[in-house]
């Protein structure tokens, strides 16, 4: 059985209870992440996820209804993430000038959501058909939030295309970016070479899209 530090006696029951899931949510994931990265996604099993966590199998599905959500346990930040800068942006900062902006800022921060998830986790997604298709879906998911955020940011009618079009561009730039960083990191790169490539390449690929999307969704 696993211990955990004593209880705060101010501590409410309800805040027990939260912690303890949170506690037993990282532990599941901590161990799923562990075999998936030593044995491969596609062989790993839930009944080896819940023996090695010390926890029952139902429980493992409780907190993870999919076995990809054991691997890729940030999607709902990813999938949101582009739409929350748009909400977000500066009084007269523009879309792409907002997202290049949090883009740049998660490379200097090497944050993993961006991609900087190192190589043994990113061979992992790669030699993976269940989590290739998965992280495909994600950035799909992530590009409609986009659109539906840049559609609400702009009062666009519901039959204006704009935002979805201007969301393809916007969201094909971090997919395309998020894979130049799985590639580097997978041919063997650290993470500080990474980052100073596809920051450069970033810098470029954005400025491509100044010409048409330069003023579009000003704050």
């Amino acid at each position: 059985m696993d211990s955990y530090p004593p209880a705060d006696p101010g501590t409410s029951p309800a805040g027990l209870r939260e912690t303890k899931k949170r506690e037993t949510h990282r532990l599941i994931s901590d161990h799923a992440t562990r075999l998936f990265i030593e044995q491969g996604f596609e062989r790993t099993t839930i009944a080896e996820i819940a023996d090695a966590a010390r926890v029952a199998k139902k429980t493992v599905t409780n907190y993870f209804p999919r076995k990809e959500d054991l691997a890729l346990d940030h999607q709902e930040e990813f999938v949101r993430g582009l739409a929350l800068t748009i909400a977000a942006r500066a009084p007269g900062e523009s879309a792409l000038a907002a997202l290049r902006r949090s883009f740049l800022t998660a490379v200097e921060e090497r944050n993993p959501v961006a991609g900087f998830a190192g190589p043994d986790f990113s061979r992992m997604i790669a030699d993976s058909p269940t989590l290739s298709v998965c992280l495909r879906g994600l950035h799909d998911r992530r590009e409609d939030a986009l659109a539906a955020a840049l559609a609400e940011a702009t009062a666009a009618p519901a039959d204006d295309v704009t935002p979805r079009a201007a969301a393809a561009v916007l969201g094909g730039v971090h997919r395309v970016l998020f894979g130049r960083i799985q590639e580097l990191t997978l041919a063997g790169r650290d993470d500080d070479e990474v980052a100073e490539v596809v920051g450069a390449e970033a810098v470029r690929a954005f400025d491509l899209l100044e010409p048409s999307l330069g003023d579009y969704a000003r704050a």
